[in-house]
């Protein structure tokens, strides 16, 4: 590697590293803190079930089909992202600096890519492509999840950029399958 190469690769490591305790101080504040909370912890898993569940109520057996695409589109998520995380052992934010703040509670250990961002991406594209007005809900909803996971010290910006990416791809890629 070039040192060109290396002082691009730090500069592009400390300005993320920047952003990120940046807006993790935003989480100083009781109502930030305590959204984003509310936020990721729906991006658990129980926002994407309960919009399954309710799209299966509504459309009934006509809303087999997407509810099993993504429910596979999920798992294959989780499998990528589990691999991921065990190959790169990124620490995460908060056990690297002394002035980001953890104020959400991690699932797991390491930080590279963001799960939670990587299936709101996948739940969400496979979802508004099948009923597009989803959108006004599902958009939103996961860019939150998204920047809950920084604002909360869990994730870099980057592992939140990395996660959206894997999740798009996914979900573009399920379509191919299904």
């Amino acid at each position: 590697m070039t040192s060109k190469m290396r002082l691009y690769l730090h500069r592009m490591h400390q300005l993320d590293s920047n952003v990120c305790v940046a807006v993790n101080h935003t989480s100083r504040y009781k109502l930030v803190r305590d959204g984003f909370r509310m936020v990721s912890r729906l991006g658990d898993g129980v926002f994407w079930y309960v919009l399954m569940t309710t799209i299966l109520l509504i459309k009934g057996s006509d809303g087999l089909v997407p509810v099993l695409h993504m429910g596979l589109a999920g798992l294959s998520g989780t499998l990528l992202y589990k691999w991921l995380k065990g190959k790169t052992l990124r620490p995460r934010p908060y056990e690297v600096r002394q002035d980001i703040w953890l104020t959400g509670t991690p699932l797991d250990k390491f930080s590279f890519p963001s799960g939670h961002t990587l299936h709101a991406v996948v739940f969400s594209t496979v979802a508004i492509t099948y009923y597009p007005q989803l959108s006004i809900v599902l958009l939103p909803f996961t860019l939150m999840v998204g920047l809950s996971r920084v604002v909360l010290g869990l994730h870099y910006p980057s592992d939140v950029l990395a996660g959206a990416l894997i999740g798009v791809t996914l979900a573009m890629l399920s379509f191919l399958v299904i």
